[in-house]
Parts: C-alpha cells; structure tokens; sequence
C-alpha cells in the first residue's frame, strides 16, 4: 500500500474512476487543477511512453520539452516505482490495438 493513501485520496481517485468521456476528464481536471498540472502529469506520461519504447534521453528531452531531471525521475518510477506508469502504458496500447481492428 501507497505511503499516502487516505480516505480523501480514495475518494479523489473514485471520482476520477467514475468519469466516462474525455470531455468530463477536461472539466473534472479544469476545475481540480491548473493547466500548468495537467500539462506536466501528460508531459510525464509521455515521456514514461517514450522511456519504455527505449527512446534516449535527448530525443524525449527534444520531443517532450522536459528536463533531464524530470526523465530521470520518470524512469526511476518506470524502474523501480509502484508500476503505475507500466500499467497505464500497457491499456493504452491494449486500448490502441482494440481500435485498430
């Protein structure tokens, strides 16, 4: 179990759970966050993405717009984290390989 798990973590993530279309994740996140967090938790993905397809670090620097700092931290969780990030890349390339069919 996550460090900081609580009952108000749970039940922010069982709202996002509940969201159904891309167009309530945009307004659930609009008014949650600024842009600026949401642009930087894609940013992440993105470069965990990238990372795990064995892209070196300058071309996802280049592609991304992140620091070396920030992909290091990245593939630090990729390598040693929870498996969030491995997690969410395998359904979105399930989800990619469903809709090419």
């Amino acid at each position: 179990m996550l460090r900081f798990r609580n009952e108000s973590i749970d039940r922010l993530f069982k709202t996002i759970l509940n969201l159904e279309t891309v167009e309530e994740c945009y307004e659930y996140f609009a008014d949650i966050c600024t842009i600026k967090e949401v642009q930087d938790m894609a940013q992440r993905l993105d470069t965990a993405i990238l990372l795990s397809e064995g892209h070196s670090y300058q071309k996802i620097a280049e592609e991304v717009d992140v620091s070396s700092a920030t992909i290091g931290r990245v593939s630090k969780c990729l390598n040693y984290g929870s498996g969030g990030y491995r997690n969410a890349i395998k359904k979105l390339n399930k989800e990619r390989e469903n809709n090419a069919k």
